[in-house]
């Protein structure tokens, strides 16, 4: 065969290639980008009450999200997303549950879903101090030099990474239970829910915590999963769950299609989805970070309350004892709350939540958390080679890059916190009296942010 035709022929092979290779991943990916296009701006819209246009610019401003279409129907209260006119994906509002992607199950019956949802009382938090109430007084406690807390404030308010805005929207500082500190971006303020992505995790396994208080549940019993019955993975226990250490095959990777994309974004029953995947590793022997265990303890909590007291209980037993009103669980298509991903609150809700584990679970006098489940929670598993991480919270275990190294090494030891995508952590420091909130699109220094605060506190 004469070179230039077999040289014609490899061209044509590799062209061939790249386009089946173009077309899988399409397929693979554009649901992916359009659902989450479609979930993320139907809540922005309709739980934030934020602007399209901002929105738009600012949380889907950047590739691949660029290249998707998204379009709202305030007569339906939806969203639909598209990436040029393929792989359609909606997203609905409903009132008391937010906004939910229609995945294996078709609008129509996703709208006729009955939830009896919680009543929420009827207190004026303007009239009450905090952290019961939103009455803040302009007295702040000895020990604290408020020059330097607010030029702390100031630095992470206006934190840049690679030259560009990381979007801060929120910062609050706590200080002996005190509000201390707050401060918000424009067009953002006191009483803006915002998306805490995977504080979601620390949300549900504070719930778990709640139902083991009540004696419902025991983390070293085996976790009720009826599908793992008379299999391998009946060896699972609760605590594996909660401490990410099931073994399960699944890939938390938001960079291409995964495990985690594909749950989020393409599936209805999130739960199921991840139970059904394979073993990777023995039960309790390797770490392994997993949105899907906390969505699996999410069912956990369904199924041990029943499906009638389901939806309020989060409210009933949880927020609404915190006086946590402005919180907001969505769940998926199946009605499970995403208890990975999918929790709304204010700021101040979000601190009031840490320091229901700053006060090892007591408020107002009721032990709502077991005594020692704050204890157990900053206890890293034996798989946990870095230490750091508890029961769906982290720990200022050791850097990955370095594990002579803390991971914050400018911050006490005793930190932990619920951290989610770009940057939304809600901070406890016990030994320095502190919890620190900050909510924003995108990370920023955090060693740095804690450090300069921490200067700030005198003691």
């Amino acid at each position: 065969m004469p070179a230039k035709k077999f040289i014609s022929r490899i061209i044509v092979l590799v062209i061939v290639f790249l386009v089946v290779a173009g077309i899988i991943y399409a397929w693979q990916a554009f649901p992916i980008i359009s659902g989450y296009g479609a979930k993320n701006l139907a809540s922005a819209v309709f739980v934030q009450h934020r602007d399209v246009a901002t929105v738009l610019k600012e949380d889907l401003g950047e590739f691949p999200f660029t290249i998707g279409k998204y379009t709202v129907n305030m007569n339906d209260s939806s969203v639909t997303g598209s990436v040029w006119g393929l792989a359609k994906r909606k997203a609905i509002y409903r009132s008391g549950l937010g906004c939910t992607l229609i995945n294996d199950i078709t609008e129509e019956a996703l709208r006729k879903q009955v939830y009896q949802l919680a009543d929420t009382p009827t207190i004026q938090l303007d009239s009450l101090s905090w952290p019961y109430g939103d009455q803040v007084r302009d007295s702040a406690p000895g020990g604290i030099n408020r020059p330097l807390l607010q030029q702390a404030i100031d630095h992470s308010m206006h934190a840049q990474k690679d030259g560009k805005s990381t979007y801060t929207r929120a910062m609050l500082v706590v200080f002996d239970g005190k509000l201390v500190g707050e401060q918000y971006a424009n067009g953002f303020d006191e009483h803006t829910v915002m998306l805490g992505w995977s504080i979601s995790k620390s949300l549900t396994g504070a719930l778990i915590g709640v139902l083991v208080q009540q004696g419902k549940l025991n983390v070293d019993a085996p976790a009720p999963v009826p599908e793992w019955q008379h299999t391998k993975k009946q060896k699972i226990r609760l605590k594996d769950l909660l401490q990410q250490t099931s073994g399960l095959d699944f890939e938390e990777n938001y960079t291409k299609p995964s495990e985690v994309t594909n749950m989020l974004f393409k599936s209805g029953d999130m739960a199921s989805f991840t139970a059904s995947l394979p073993l990777k590793y023995e039960p309790g022997t390797e770490f392994n970070y997993s949105s899907g265990n906390s969505n699996i303890l999410s069912r956990i909590i369904r199924q041990t309350v029943g499906d009638k007291d389901y939806v309020a209980f989060p409210y009933k037993e949880l927020f609404h004892k915190l006086h946590m009103y402005s919180t907001l669980l969505e769940p998926d298509a199946w009605g499970t709350f995403i208890g990975s991903s999918y929790s709304y609150a204010t700021a101040r809700d979000f601190a009031r939540f840490g320091l229901l584990y700053y006060y090892n679970g007591l408020w107002k006098g009721e032990q709502i958390l077991p005594k020692d489940w704050v204890q157990q929670s900053v206890q890293p598993s034996v798989a946990d080679k870095l230490k750091h991480y508890g029961y769906q919270f982290w720990l200022n275990g050791y850097d990955k890059k370095d594990p002579s190294k803390r991971m914050y090494p400018d911050v006490p030891n005793d930190m932990f916190f619920a951290d989610g995508y770009g940057g939304q952590d809600i901070y406890i420091i016990p030994s320095k009296k502190l919890v620190v909130v900050r909510l924003g699109l995108h990370t920023i220094d955090e060693n740095l942010m804690l450090k300069e605060i921490i200067q700030a506190i005198q003691q």
